[in-house]
């Protein structure tokens, strides 16, 4: 509606690269906790219990936070009746859910300056709001723009006298796509001091009213006039008489169905006395415009600013490039294609055209990083979150510009911004393989998942459910993959959540049943094994879950069956060891052949360290002095406690990362003092292995956890074998060195 394009009313202007401001932190905690701040009125309607008085501005973005959390309805909307805390100024509730009766109540007292009650949800219309705003004397007075876009006129209680007359302070109005006719623009072209007017998509049908405004309209909106009749001569005499007309939108959605330039467009342009001052005109969606004639135009109009010339043909040359002073939103470059996606992000199908154009030029040209570009493809992505068409050309524009190297550098908000935003399109989307597969291209980043702030929970979820929807190989390992690494970001409550849902542990151990059915050693069943193995971690629902869907009998002949690769094993035994923490579920795994393949493994020479001391902690938890009493062969414990001791001492630490826990908690039963002494010394190895990795961190959680005092316990006790006192005195070497030079 003006020359700058859609403009949020009273959004924050944040930094992406920036942390979030102080008072938006505050104002999302508040949003997050209004149950607990207010009381409930007698019609179930939210008042804060006790509040001060908010700056103007602070209220503003209090509502315009609630809006973007969701939170807003006819209930939480009751906080802003009244004008003593909370006054409102410049508000926006685009798409929210709410009721006539609600936004009279709440909204109608203040003196607004600016609404935006575009496509509101629920039983509003245009004349409620209309009554509402009138019916406040001080409203009628300050209000100076308001944008109804997409509601319905009147309702069957309406009051049929639509009349935007009383609002004498409007300059600004959209109406667009609302069932607006001849008479009510006749009625809005009264009003005194309008001089931005939106009527694209109505039912009008002549535009002579108009005239009325001839002294004051500087910005007239009106695509989509489809019910428009009049002559060629009488629509450019109309606007050839808005002396004042800067900005002039008669561009074109439907480029399917009529894109052929109508003669109105085409004279217009060759016409150097229409609209000499023109500054703004935009023509998108009508084909047939060409550079040549556009040349001429631009000459006879020095003041020009911008050109809509998307879908149109136009635009090749250098004078049309927008890099100067004429911004030009069009599909030759990527500054033209950055302006169609900020300009044209409430329209669909414009925006859908941009989309394509931007993903055929990052497939064909190294564009470099482009922050910019992907915050425009995001906004889109939220605008039309049902789309189809806009869902799947985004999408693979998402990839596009994130892909490898590109992402690095990236804000990280943005990033997070753009990442929840894909797993909302995949809920939105579940049975469409291709966006599916786009947002899964997008995901398949170590960095964004390592790195990017989002819920990682939710998306692991919902990752899972497009596992179980499709067979596609190519899917099913991106799925993997992706759930494989968001998993071992989870702490340890949100693991219990994902691992206590047995569709998912039954889902995991289909496709490591189908991968090892066949033989394979590949990236699908590795992720698959990690899945799985950090979904038991600390979890004893999810380790029950595992064997009770045959989880023991497959990874048995895993064993076997994958007895030359050591990253299958040891994710194998990984597992087992998680398993073999829970002391319940001790009896699944005391079965004799076994506990001897593991003890095989546990010291033969030929296996990795990493095999031999995923083996060992299975057989230490199982032959611990705690939990359930050993039910085999004693001789075989007494041989399983000699050689796990044994073997311990033996082991040489990787160079590489082998593991890392989340927590020391499975290990301090194993340090007992009543513990054999292989057991202990199996738990010991674990944790100076972690603490040389990373001495600093591993420190911090063995103090916060007690760890440290055990240890101490453990060193103090006479009885001790002497490897496992001084395996626990260099841990605590380890970790006083640390904090003395901290």
């Amino acid at each position: 509606m003006d020359e700058d394009g859609p403009q949020s009313l009273c959004g924050p202007c944040e930094d992406e690269d920036g942390p979030p401001s102080l008072s938006g932190l505050c104002l999302e905690c508040v949003c997050r906790n209004l149950q607990a701040l207010c009381s409930v009125r007698s019609d179930g309607s939210l008042q804060l219990s006790s509040c001060p008085a908010f700056p103007q501005e602070l209220s503003d973005l209090l509502i315009h936070t609630m809006v973007q959390q969701g939170a807003l309805d006819d209930r939480t909307l009751g906080v802003f009746r009244g004008t003593e805390c909370l006054r409102l100024k410049r508000v926006s509730i685009r798409s929210c859910r709410l009721s006539a009766g609600a936004f009279r109540r709440a909204l109608c007292s203040h003196r607004l300056t600016e609404l935006d009650a575009s496509r509101l949800r629920g039983d509003i219309t245009v004349s409620d709001i209309l009554q509402g705003l009138s019916s406040n004397q001080q409203c009628r007075q300050s209000l100076q723009r308001l944008t109804l876009t997409g509601l319905d006129l009147l309702s069957s209680n309406s009051d049929p006298s639509l009349s935007f007359s009383s609002l004498r302070a409007l300059r600004s109005l959209g109406v667009a796509w609302t069932q607006l006719d001849d008479s009510g623009l006749e009625d809005i072209c009264s009003l005194p001091m309008l001089d931005s007017l939106d009527i694209s998509g109505t039912a009008v049908t002549d535009l002579t009213p108009l005239l009325n405004l001839k002294t004051r309209l500087r910005s007239l909106t009106a695509h989509g006039l489809h019910h428009l009749d009049m002559s060629t001569a009488s629509l450019l005499s109309i606007l050839s008489n808005l002396e004042q007309l800067r900005q002039l939108d008669i561009s074109n959605d439907r480029l399917d169905m009529d894109s052929e330039s109508p003669a109105v467009v085409l004279q217009l342009l060759e016409g150097p006395q229409i609209l000499p001052a023109l500054e703004s005109l935009d023509v998108s969606g009508w084909s047939g415009v060409s550079d040549a004639v556009l040349k001429p135009f631009l000459e006879a109009r020095r003041g020009m600013r911008f050109l809509g010339l998307l879908a149109t043909g136009a635009g090749a040359s250098d004078f049309l490039s927008g890099e100067g002073n004429l911004k030009v939103a069009g599909e030759f470059n990527l500054t033209q294609l950055c302006e169609a996606l900020r300009r044209y992000r409430e329209r669909e199908v414009l925006l859908q055209r941009a989309l394509l154009h931007l993903h055929n030029l990052t497939n064909q040209l190294d564009t470099g990083s482009q922050p910019d570009v992907l915050k425009l493809v995001c906004a889109g992505m939220q605008t039309h979150s049902g789309s189809v068409g806009v869902q799947l050309v985004s999408t693979a524009c998402v990839f596009n510009l994130t892909n490898l190297e590109l992402v690095v550098g990236m804000p990280l908000r943005l990033l997070g911004n753009v990442v929840q935003q894909l797993i909302t399109t995949m809920k939105n989307f579940p049975n469409h393989e291709r966006i599916q597969k786009n947002c899964l291209l997008a995901l398949c980043s170590d960095y964004i998942l390592q790195t990017v702030p989002f819920n990682r929970y939710e998306a692991a979820k919902q990752v899972m459910m497009c596992l179980s929807l499709y067979e596609d190989q190519t899917l099913q390992r991106m799925s993997v993959a992706v759930v494989s690494l968001l998993v071992s970001k989870l702490s340890v409550e949100e693991i219990g959540q994902l691992g206590a849902d047995e569709f998912i542990i039954k889902q995991l151990l289909s496709i490591v049943q189908q991968r090892a059915s066949v033989g394979a050693v590949d990236s699908t069943l590795k992720f698959a094994l990690s899945a799985l193995w950090n979904l038991t971690d600390e979890t004893p629902k999810a380790c029950r879950m595992f064997l009770q869907n045959q989880g023991l009998e497959l990874y048995t002949e895993l064993l076997e069956t994958y007895f030359f690769d050591s990253s299958v094993q040891q994710k194998v035994l990984g597992l087992l060891n998680n398993v073999a923490e829970v002391e319940d579920l001790h009896e699944w795994l005391m079965e004799e052949d076994l506990l001897k393949y593991i003890l095989a493994l546990l010291h033969s020479p030929v296996v990795e360290v990493g095999v031999s001391y995923f083996a060992g902690g299975v057989l230490a938890n199982l032959t611990s002095s705690r939990g359930p009493e050993w039910r085999l062969d004693a001789e075989l414990r007494n041989t399983i406690l000699n050689k796990l001791h044994n073997s311990v001492i033996s082991w040489t630490p990787p160079d590489h990362e082998m593991v890392s826990y989340r927590s020391f908690q499975p290990f301090y039963p194993l340090l007992d003092c009543s513990q054999p002494s292989g057991v202990q010394l199996w738990a010991l190895w674990g944790i100076q292995l972690v603490v040389r990795q990373s001495v600093s961190d591993y420190s911090t959680l063995l103090e916060n956890e007690g760890g440290l005092h055990k240890l101490r316990d453990l060193i103090s006790d006479p009885s001790i074998h002497t490897d496992v006192h001084s395996l626990a005195l260099n841990i605590l070497c380890l970790v006083e060195t640390q904090q003395n030079c901290s």
